[in-house]
């Protein structure tokens, strides 16, 4: 009968719970009136009279219900709260139908008493009928499928875990059964929530998971760090239990916690930190009516910097970016998300000084939000005039053409490479915040600020995506060094504190974003490893393959001598500038001439040593000298 109930469609288990409720209203008066009267042999009134009334009332009853909405719980999941709904709908139906009758009949041998009889009786038969069902529903399913359910062990025994519990044990079908809790909250030790045990802290887990054969785990807390997460993940590497969390509250739809609100473990979650709070009014002032540059807009950085902006109400977005595909990529992704936002695409070279002065004469840009670089660190030192002419003498024209036509603000985003540099890339990026920081000198309206930070996840070149396509091959995942180790972010958090950075900025200012403690590459690819559910040795191989040319062990984010200065945001810290001489421009000019002199044909070493001299402290001892002229 219930696997023939269940099988129905909804219109028709909606159809059978209307004819229940409809037959229970005419017994609860047929039953009321006999316990008034302690018989059906009403002295009053024939049996066929009662009969009747009872069909009366049972019609006026089941219309209420229908009009008050009564059939929108399904009774497999009959709770509480349906409780209370059976309870309140009963008690409109019993006065709403007693009221009708006085009119039809005034109440003509009907006692008062009868009222009261009757709506406890239609909670108990109503309420009692949808209970029922779910019993003995749960009872087949969990009979059936006894032998077929999984373990699961839930981390975090707070509200988010209990709420979980709550959700499996009303939906069997599911075929999950939680064995145990563990939470680093000692007071919950050895307690139990709902019959289910609190095993003890976040390190028991592998016992755990050993004495109770867990099959699967719930991290039930929202918005975990990242170093509590990789914590757990290492604890769980031995017990090969797949591995399930909860998304940041703010990504959570609704409150609820289900199976379905869990997702799979991604890097950006290993990786990441705790939510970042904007100075969202000092942004919105900076964007809002404004004609927005973004150049490199088709990047990682560049398109994640244009999807926050455009959340902020620019007059205008100008996409500036040299890939056809990146380029028409952009904007339908911007206009399905923002169909009223005014968007410009141009497809374009900073390198190119006509183009740019045109840009900015057409488009008299108010904010510049500078993206467009060469970043791949082996490809630059195979290609070091390219990295020179784009990476610097692009920054200098868009510069130049920012004061010329009188851009409020300038935010040119830079790389932690820049700091004591070890390869082209870097030393190029370094020369791109020196004129940044000259030219704030020379400036008496734009102001000039410089963002730097590590890696971002996610982004084209990156190691993860190189990772992940590694392991989808089989293996082997190679690394560099065992110890080689970077700082990372995702692109969202570092496009915002991009924004910020620049939003609080009054000019001349390079500000660092705060990049968290450097993660150990080895361990990534471990932990990347263990969620595809793969064992390291065993499934999949790790090689180490030598550090490539201008690859360093361990980046920085500061020089020695730039110091670390708060800023009004916490996560955005902020170097001390270091005065640039007009004779260190006077270099750089002399090198993007000569990168661009046919008849110098320069070697790498020669780049390298006129980059020395703009950067002292760049050191390319690691490189090959291997030149490409394109």
């Amino acid at each position: 009968m219930i696997k023939y109930l269940d099988n129905l469609r909804d219109w028709q288990k909606t159809t059978v719970a209307i004819v229940y409720d409809l037959f229970m209203a005419g017994l609860a008066f047929y039953l009321a009136m006999g316990l008034r009267y302690s018989s059906f042999n009403i002295p009053t009134m024939s049996a066929a009279r009662l009969l009747e009334l009872s069909a009366i009332m049972a019609t006026i009853q089941s219309i209420i219900f229908l009009q008050n909405s009564f059939y929108k719980g399904l009774w497999r999941y009959s709770s509480t709260n349906d409780l209370l709904r059976v309870i309140r709908g009963s008690m409109l139906a019993t006065l709403g139908s007693f009221a009708i009758l006085f009119f039809l009949t005034r109440l003509e041998n009907i006692p008062r008493s009868v009222l009261v009889i009757d709506w406890l009786l239609l909670v108990i038969l109503l309420g009692g009928g949808r209970f029922a069902y779910r019993i003995f529903r749960d009872y087949n399913v969990i009979k059936k499928n006894n032998t077929e359910m999984r373990n699961i062990l839930i981390v975090g025994a707070g509200v988010a875990g209990e709420q979980f519990l709550r959700n499996i044990r009303s939906n069997p079908q599911l075929n999950l059964r939680v064995v145990a809790f563990v939470d680093d909250d000692s007071n919950l030790h050895n307690k139990q929530i709902h019959q289910v045990p609190v095993a003890g802290d976040i390190e028991k887990i592998p016992t755990v998971c050993e004495k109770y054969g867990v099959h699967k785990i719930f991290v039930a807390i929202p918005n975990i760090a990242s170093e509590r997460l990789r914590a757990i993940i290492n604890l769980c590497r031995e017990v090969h239990a797949p591995i399930k969390i909860l998304p940041r509250v703010s990504d959570m739809l609704s409150g609820k916690i289900d199976v379905t609100s869990f997702k799979s473990v991604d890097l950006e979650d290993l990786v990441g930190r705790k939510s970042i709070n904007l100075d969202s009014t000092s942004i919105e002032t900076m964007i809002r009516d404004k004609v927005i540059l973004v150049t490199g807009a088709g990047g990682s950085i560049g398109s994640e910097l244009c999807n926050q902006i455009a959340k902020f109400g620019p007059k205008e977005l100008v996409v500036f970016e040299i890939s056809e595909f990146n380029l028409y990529s952009l904007e339908q992704n911007l206009l399905e998300k923002f169909p009223n936002l005014n968007l410009t695409p141009i497809i374009g070279d900073v390198r190119d000084e006509i183009l740019v002065g045109q840009l900015f004469l057409q488009k008299s840009p108010q904010v510049v939000l500078h993206a467009a670089a060469y970043k791949h660190v082996p490809i630059m030192e195979r290609n070091p005039i390219q990295a020179v002419i784009t990476n610097i003498k692009g920054t200098k024209i868009l510069v130049e053409a920012a004061i010329k036509y009188k851009v409020s603000r300038f935010v040119m985003v830079s790389t932690d490479k820049a700091v004591n540099p070890t390869n082209i890339m870097g030393a190029t990026k370094r020369a791109a915040e020196i004129i940044c920081q000259y030219n704030q000198a020379q400036s008496t309206f734009t102001k000039f600020m410089t963002v730097r930070f590590g890696n971002v996840m996610g982004s084209s070149g990156s190691v993860i995506p190189l990772f992940q396509k590694q392991i989808q091959k089989g293996g082997p995942v190679t690394i560099t060094h065992p110890e080689i180790n970077r700082f990372f972010m995702s692109i969202p958090e570092a496009s915002q504190l991009i924004l910020q950075a620049g939003a609080i900025g009054r000019g001349g200012e390079l500000f660092v974003l705060d990049m968290g403690s450097p993660i150990k590459i080895l361990d990534l690819a471990r932990q990347l490893i263990s969620l595809n559910g793969l064992e390291e040795g065993k499934d999949i191989k790790i090689e180490f393959t030598g550090l490539r040319p201008g690859e360093k062990l361990y980046e920085e984010v500061l020089f020695e001598t730039e110091g670390n200065l708060p800023t009004s945001h916490p996560m955005v810290r902020m170097a001390k500038a270091r005065n640039v001489e007009q004779s260190t421009i006077d270099l750089v000019i002399k090198l993007i001439n000569a990168s661009q002199d046919e008849n110098q044909n320069l070697t790498f070493n020669e780049i390298r040593e006129k980059l020395m001299k703009i950067v002292p402290e760049y050191s390319s001892t690691g490189s090959t000298g291997t030149l490409y002229l394109f």
